[in-house]
């Protein structure tokens, strides 16, 4: 797999992409993550990214331009199964969604950034639009990393036990269920004793039921 990532901002990205899993996935070839600056794309000497707004609105919109040359620089060495913009107004991001991405074999995001960008890159040069909550952040750099983390993890061989990522919560629509380890007890508080009973059908029910309890509890909205 292949991801681009464009941005105004390119250091939080890649700051995000030297720890932990993602880090291992690049070094073991399971992935590749390119970190674009866009204001090597930018207009004049300034390099210029940015403009005011059509009508007066406060606050400053990523141009066209820029956005433009680069999207077609990358479509031209490769083929993508999907560019996609990190967007407040987007779809919201979940793990269905990530499984679906996990699939593909070349993927770019495009980072939005002060208000956002000329609506007619959305119109014509983004297939999809992704948020990762109902707020608003400074750019869609941090989206955008989140949006890596939560896919390549799902690429065989990113995780030591492959199993593990499928057990995650929201893969069924449940959350996780507890998990204990040792001490089996700790200042009086005791680590369930089915865990320990060896009975693997038990626990796989024990398992099954807390995750459900725990969704009904915590977000029922899952369960609908």
């Amino acid at each position: 797999m292949r991801i681009d990532i464009i941005s105004v901002l390119p250091e939080i990205v890649n700051g995000s992409l030297n720890f932990s899993v993602i880090k291992r996935a690049i070094e073991k070839g399971l992935v590749e993550v390119h970190v674009h600056d866009l204001r090597e794309y930018g207009l004049g000497k300034h390099r210029q990214v940015d403009d005011y707004p059509f009508g007066g609105e406060p606050g400053m919109v990523l141009r066209i331009e820029p956005i433009f040359e680069i999207i077609n620089k990358l479509k031209s060495q490769r083929n993508y199964d999907k560019i996609i913009y990190t967007s407040p107004d987007g779809k919201k991001w979940d793990q269905k969604i990530a499984n679906r991405f996990s699939l593909f074999e070349n993927i770019m995001i495009l980072c939005g950034h002060y208000k956002g960008v000329d609506q007619r890159v959305r119109d014509y040069l983004i297939d999809e639009e992704y948020s990762i909550g109902d707020y608003v952040l400074t750019g869609g750099e941090l989206p955008a990393a989140v949006m890596c983390d939560s896919i390549i993890r799902l690429i065989p061989g990113a995780i030591g036990d492959e199993q593990s990522a499928l057990t995650d919560s929201f893969q069924d629509n449940l959350l996780a269920p507890p998990v204990y380890t040792r001490p089996a007890e700790f200042n009086g508080w005791k680590a369930p004793p089915i865990l320990l009973s060896g009975n693997f059908a038990e626990i796989e029910k024990w398992k099954d039921d807390q995750s459900f309890e725990r969704t009904q509890k915590l977000r029922p909205d899952l369960l609908k």
